[in-house]
């Protein structure tokens, strides 16, 4: 009996709602620890009501974000809702955009880690020492994004599990100790402090506390039920960031009250505190200064590591927003550029990361918010109206999932929430540009470079400027029959090839005539998409399959798989099921005598659907050739 594997369901789907949830809220949990305090020195007394407004707008603009993602699950965020609803000139604007956005994270964020690690070393929390290490952090994580970086999923939710305990304990500390209606009333002085163009604005970057949202967008391609998996992830997000940034600015406010000085009102949450809030949250709790002591070296260690995840989740998002936008023409190709031993954007990862470095040196947080929220509600409010547009372009296709509160205008249905999530960002967008010069300078010339760029790029090329055009690709591998009852045999694509191992699995079918199935892995890091070019390694995978069918004639069937680091185990173990396998049988590697028992073999070893047999590497200076099995 034989089974035919589509050639779609190559990609795996791993990602489930914890994985999905943990990876968003992981970026977007990050910003409150840099985004408290900004918004604080614009708002004031009124910082608590920015964020639940600012919060409203991201719960529409996270509602349109599940609608498309669901519909066109494919990185691009934004950029990838325009290029359906509108044109490919759209899509470029929206995808620049979001290029401005994380390059910002990855300079904010890593700008925050120094001063929340001044509390180990006080020159830190102060230029030079904030610039300069800001830099560093940038040049050595893009170095590892260069060669490939590892992300685990596990620890992406250990930690953002530790940062929403975290948060959830200082507010319960400060409702108790610090909370104080009647100064939070005090705080306030309409119209004056604060200025009603200062919350305004205090409105519009006060989104900066919710970047992060396109994160879930970008793993929609990996997404397991992305119908369900992603709505849910979305909300579970939007439900802790909303109520607790609808919190914390209450008990800091109460904590760290408005005061007049001189001529002006301030407080210290906005400038003593503005680069480290929640460390001012801890110091002014009223604790012992024991306690106090502890409570500050553990929140500069959650929060340096928050945040150094955020700033290479920035590096990541870039690598992949370049991909997305190399593989659809809307950037040259030198700067999409793949390295040949790595595999990696890296003439995109270094570009962009100098830009970044180039942005921290000013050493001014409200420049980088401010910044951030130029690009951030430029894409949002795209996002916004393509979604709107595509209700009206194609109102009947199927839409797996659809945010409440519709209603029918014309003959279409709307969205109210995208109409209310545009109206919010544009809005934020304009405020930003008319209150701050200095942002509407930098923002303009950036997207005016982008343009340009994007305008030169597709002349040279003779491409239209609004016509959809992609790089032509390898197709994927094809497809094989797998028989059941086979024995299966693992290897990675950059391994040797495993002669002991497939010599194994012959003996073992011999008897009952059982076929052999090769699993061949390929590993694709996670700064690129999933689905990205690899030709070499594709090739190599499919070499070991037709060499084993050399050795073991045609009862020899295979199939070519793409996994993400960490994740060869499981996959094993899933296709092991799938065929319903005798066995499975792996190569064991030796170094320096020693046998190498990897995460990958400890996987299988651990889930097993049936026995394993583990093929010793026929070393006489390791071992003995032997085939240990497990059952």
């Amino acid at each position: 009996m034989a089974e035919r594997i589509p050639r779609e369901e190559t990609l795996r789907r791993v990602h489930g709602t914890g994985a999905l949830f943990s990876a968003a809220y992981g970026n977007v949990g990050s910003s409150i620890y840099y985004a408290l305090g900004v918004v604080a020195g614009f708002a004031l007394g009124l910082a608590p009501l920015t964020f639940m407004i600012s919060g409203l707008i991201f719960a529409a603009t996270a509602a349109t974000y599940v609608e498309a993602t669901v519909m066109y699950p494919e990185a691009g965020g934004s950029s990838s809702f325009a290029r359906h609803a509108f044109n490919e000139l759209v899509s470029f604007i929206a995808g620049w955009g979001q290029m401005l956005n994380y390059i910002i994270t990855a300079a904010i964020s890593s700008y925050s880690v120094l001063h929340y690690l001044a509390v180990f070393w006080s020159p830190l929390g102060h230029a030079p020492g904030d610039i300069v290490g800001s830099i560093f952090v940038i040049a050595a994580l893009a170095a590892l994004n260069v060669k490939g970086t590892q992300e685990s999923a596990k620890l992406n939710l250990i930690l953002a599990i530790g940062d929403l305990a975290t948060q959830v304990i200082l507010v319960a500390l400060g409702i108790v100790l610090v909370l104080d209606p009647q100064t939070l009333i005090d705080n306030v002085h309409l119209g004056v402090a604060p200025t009603w163009g200062n919350f305004a604005l205090g409105i519009a970057v006060g989104m900066v506390a919710y970047t992060g949202i396109e994160t879930i967008s970008n793993m929609s391609e990996e997404a397991r039920d992305a119908s369900r998996t992603i709505p849910r992830g979305t909300g579970l997000v939007v439900i802790a960031v909303v109520g607790l940034y609808a919190l914390i600015p209450i008990v800091a406010l109460s904590a760290m009250p408005v005061v007049h000085h001189g001529a002006h009102y301030t407080t210290e949450l906005g400038t003593k505190f503005a680069n480290d809030p929640v460390l001012g949250i801890v110091e002014n709790l009223g604790l012992s200064p024991g306690l106090t002591n502890v409570a500050r070296y553990y929140v500069g260690v959650l929060a340096a590591v928050i945040l150094l995840i955020a700033t290479n989740a920035g590096l990541i998002g870039l690598s992949r927003l370049t991909y997305s936008m190399g593989q659809h023409r809307q950037l040259p190709e030198v700067l999409r550029r793949i390295h040949p031993r790595f595999g990696t954007p890296y003439v995109a990862i270094i570009v962009f990361s100098i830009v970044a470095a180039i942005t921290i040196l000013p050493g001014q947080l409200k420049f980088l918010a401010t910044l951030y929220s130029f690009g951030a509600m430029l894409s949002f409010t795209i996002a916004h109206i393509a979604v709107v547009r595509l209700r009206t372009r194609y109102p009947d296709r199927e839409r797996p999932w659809m945010p409440p509160l519709n209603f029918h205008f014309r003959g279409y249905e709307l969205p109210a929430t995208a109409i209310f999530g545009g109206l919010g960002t544009l809005f934020a967008w304009i405020i930003v540009m008319v209150l701050d010069v200095s942002t509407l300078i930098a923002g303009v010339v950036w997207m005016a470079l982008g343009i340009g760029l994007y305008i030169l790029y597709r002349r040279r090329q003779g491409l239209p400027l609004r016509q959809t055009v992609k790089v032509a690709t390898l197709e994927p591998l094809g497809v094989s029959e797998v028989e059941y009852r086979s024995v299966l045999v693992a290897t990675g694509a950059e391994d040797p090839f495993p002669e002991e191992a497939i010599a194994t699995a012959s003996a073992l079918g011999a008897k009952r005539r059982r076929a052999i199935h090769v699993l061949s892995l390929i590993g694709v890091p996670v700064s690129q998409p999933f689905d990205a070019p690899m030709a070499e390694a594709e090739s190599a995978a499919q070499s070991k399959i037709e060499q084993a069918k050399l050795i073991c004639g045609q009862r020899v069937s295979g199939r070519v798989e793409r996994v993400r680091p960490g994740q060869a185990g499981q996959a094993i173990v899933d296709e092991a099921k799938r065929i319903d396998a005798a066995a499975i049988v792996m190569p064991l590697r030796y170094r320096n005598g020693s046998p190498l028992y990897g995460k990958t073999l400890q996987t299988v070893l651990a889930k097993r659907p049936t026995r394993v047999l583990v093929a010793a590497h026929p070393d006489p200076a390791a071992a003995p050739d032997a085939a240990a099995e497990h059952t």
